[in-house]
């Protein structure tokens, strides 16, 4: 998520330089026409960037907020799993000891007989 604001970013920041800056391309009415209509263009494209840095502020603060939700959650896990295993571990106690002593267990050497 944040790999994509960054590219946003830098996106808007190119296209910033290219729509605001333009001179015309020759001296006849059409190049200076065509050159107002392009800085009227870049102009308004201001307006966008500033919508554009508020929205990036607000992405920022979402990516925030998913990295916090993210590591809360895990930090949930990790303490929940500590005594869920203790419980387990309780219960599977008595079947545990039950297998481990019965004849033929992988636990137990076989007896030989002599």
């Amino acid at each position: 998520m944040a790999g994509i604001g960054s590219t946003i970013s830098a996106a808007n920041t190119a296209a910033e330089a290219a729509t605001t800056g333009l001179i015309p391309a020759a001296l006849d009415e059409v190049s200076a026409a065509l050159a107002s209509l392009f800085s009227a263009h870049g102009q308004a494209y201001q307006g966008y960037q500033a919508l554009s840095a508020q929205a990036a502020h607000f992405h920022d603060q979402f990516v925030q907020a998913l990295n916090a939700g993210a590591n809360l959650y895990a930090s949930a896990e990790a303490a929940n799993a500590s005594p869920m295993q203790a419980a387990l571990n309780l219960l599977s106690a008595p079947g545990q000891a039950l297998t481990a002593s019965s004849p033929g267990s992988p636990t137990q050497q076989p007896r030989r007989h002599n």
